[in-house]
C-alpha cells in the first residue's frame, strides 16, 4: 500500500481535527536557530500548514497533541525536567504529547530517506531503546497511523500484538 501524501494528510487534519494557525517562515527560521537542526520536508509542510494540532478531541482530552514550534523541547527536558545527558540523548525532541506523561519523539540525529524517525517516549523506561522503540520512519507515516488509529495510541497496539 502506497503511503498517503503529506498534503492529503494535512487536508484531513484541517477537515476532521483541530489544527492551530500556521507558522510563518520566520517562526520556522527562529525555531531552527533555537534548536540547531532543520525541519525535514514533512515537518516543514506540517508547520507551514498548522503550528500544532489536536487530533480527535480538543484539549484536555486529545490523545495526540502535536506541539507547536514554541513547545518543542528536548525529550529529556520534557520527560525528566533536566537537560542532562544522563536522561537521554540531546538529539531527541518531544513533538507530540499523548497526555499521560509520555511523548512521541523525533530523533534528529539520523534520517531515513531525508526524514527523521519517530520514537515512543515512554517516560517510565526512557531512554531504554528496548521499551522506547521507533514507531514511524517519518512524520507523514506517524501522522497517517495516528489519523487511522481512531484515537488510540497505535504504537501501543503494535507492541501488544507482537508479544
Amino acid at each position: 500500500m502506497a503511503p498517503t501524501p503529506i498534503s492529503s494528510l494535512l487536508e484531513e487534519v484541517s477537515r476532521d481535527h483541530f489544527p492551530h494557525p500556521p507558522a510563518t517562515p520566520r517562526e520556522i527560521e527562529e525555531f531552527e536557530r533555537r534548536v540547531g537542526w532543520k525541519l525535514d520536508s514533512d515537518l516543514r509542510a506540517f508547520y507551514l500548514h498548522c503550528n500544532g494540532a489536536e487530533l480527535f478531541k480538543r484539549l484536555p482530552n486529545t490523545p495526540y497533541r502535536l506541539l507547536s514550534l514554541a513547545e518543542i523541547i528536548r525529550a529529556r527536558v520534557a520527560i525528566y525536567g533536566e537537560d542532562d545527558d544522563r536522561w537521554g540523548p540531546a538529539s531527541m525532541y518531544a513533538i507530540c504529547d499523548v497526555q499521560d506523561g509520555d511523548y512521541v519523539l523525533v530523533d534528529v540525529a539520523r534520517q531515513e530517506n531525508g526524514r527523521y524517525p519517530f520514537v515512543d517516549g515512554y517516560h517510565e523506561a526512557w531512554p531504554d531503546p528496548y521499551y522506547c522503540e521507533q514507531v514511524a520512519g517519518s512524520f507523514s507515516e506517524f501522522l497517517e497511523k495516528a489519523l487511522r488509529s481512531k484515537g488510540r495510541l497505535f504504537y501501543l497496539q503494535q507492541s501488544q500484538s507482537q508479544e
